[in-house]
């Protein structure tokens, strides 16, 4: 196991990120989107296409039982990530927003007029609309916590909404737009207090930070893989045993079931009952070998050299003339999000990608979020932990460069 962080190496480890994009050599800032693939987890996938392909779970015939096999321990090695206290309360979606969704329909089943849902300002779309379709169909009611002009949580407002009307509170712990990392174990403890329940919505913490699930105390937590450096269309929903057991499936179909008859069926135990259909095999074997990837490198290390990244990179651009950060909290992760004088951040967008860099605009799914900052979006610069202080140079330069042509 390498000891040592060396960024050269593990950028060597990514072989996009020899690419050239208009002439230029990348510089992929867009991680909150997605992070790109080392070789490792995409051999991963090839090698299942090519020499271990066939649906699991079901056969009695060798290839089926390899397959099973190793689809299995993704699963066992992603509950050691996290660590959960069983295989069988990692749950495998398309990514944390069907994570969020399950829980929403499965839970949401149970809740009726004058219970209430808690969210904040600063939601993704999908840790929004999901609660939003749930309270419209049973007569629950959303409750919305308020953010600072830093872009913290109100957390006084926060304790004052909590009642026995609250059945769950559900909350990013790393906002994709502000960077925020919020106090999810002091919103959890609370929530408990009053016998609600939590989701946390970890889409942008688990690539950034170790989660342990367990410290947290949460009931559900949802991720996915290809923030995290894995393959698209897969991630995974943790959720506490007992309250697993007692929800209803989410989707019904193969694989779910115990028995079937005409009239009646009986559901398979954790994690089955709420994986009905072939999965995304190839992708879960691409899921297990990123885990892999991580327990190889000197991940503390990544974070560390990430935090540097990140530190640097607000330093540096926040000496540029008319620069404006959204989200000033004391503690921060992974993004930056900022506009500069009155220049539409489309605008930038498209003269750093001409310069071959990567950073999103727009209002990164949180449209109340703009609307709370009275802006119509942001340029948003996301790392990853083979990022380098030279590409925070040229991130610089370009900002200079689009300036420069656009006022």
């Amino acid at each position: 196991i390498e000891t040592v962080f060396n960024v050269d190496q593990i950028r060597a480890d990514f072989p996009i990120l020899q690419e050239t994009v208009n002439g230029k050599p990348l510089v992929y800032l867009d991680n909150g989107a997605s992070a790109q693939k080392p070789k490792q987890v995409i051999d991963a996938i090839s090698n299942y296409y090519l020499h271990e392909h066939a649906n699991i779970h079901r056969g009695v015939h060798t290839l089926s039982q390899v397959a099973t096999a190793k689809y299995e321990e993704g699963r066992q090695k992603l509950a050691r990530w996290i660590n959960a206290k069983k295989d069988h309360e990692v749950i495998f979606t398309r990514g944390t927003t069907e994570g969020i969704n399950l829980v929403a329909s499965s839970f949401g089943q149970s809740l009726k007029a004058g219970d209430e849902i808690i969210v904040s300002h600063m939601e993704h779309h999908s840790n929004l609309v999901p609660w939003q379709m749930i309270c419209e169909r049973t007569g629950a009611q959303l409750r919305v916590v308020p953010i600072s002009d830093a872009g913290e949580l109100d957390m006084e407002t926060y304790t004052s909404f909590l009642s026995e009307k609250t059945k769950l509170v559900a909350i990013v712990h790393v906002s994709n737009t502000l960077g925020t990392v919020n106090p999810v174990k002091d919103i959890i403890q609370q929530a408990k207090a009053v016998g609600a329940l939590t989701m946390i919505d970890g889409a942008q913490s688990v690539p950034h930070m170790r989660v342990d699930v367990q410290d947290l105390d949460c009931d559900f937590y949802s991720f996915s893989a290809h923030k995290m450096y894995g393959p698209t269309g897969f991630g995974a929903l943790y959720g506490k045993e007992s309250v697993l057991d007692a929800l209803p499936p989410y989707m019904g179909g193969g694989d779910m079931i115990k028995s079937v008859t005409l009239e009646k069926t009986t559901y398979n135990e954790l994690p089955h009952k709420f994986e009905a259909g072939t999965p995304s095999i190839a992708n879960g074997m691409g899921m297990s070998a990123t885990i892999d990837y991580l327990e190889s490198i000197d991940f503390d290390g990544a974070i560390a050299h990430e935090q540097k990244v990140h530190a640097y990179a607000q330093e540096q651009l926040s000496e540029i003339d008319g620069i404006r950060f959204i989200g000033e909290a004391k503690h921060k992760e992974g993004v930056i999000s900022f506009l500069v004088g009155d220049i539409h951040p489309y605008d930038i967008g498209v003269i750093l990608d001409q310069q071959g860099i990567a950073v999103r605009t727009g209002h990164h799914c949180t449209e109340p979020l703009m609307h709370r900052f009275n802006i119509p979006g942001t340029v948003r610069a996301s790392f990853g932990m083979y990022n380098t202080f030279g590409e925070v140079d040229a991130l610089v330069k370009g900002i200079h460069k689009a300036v420069k042509m656009l006022s």
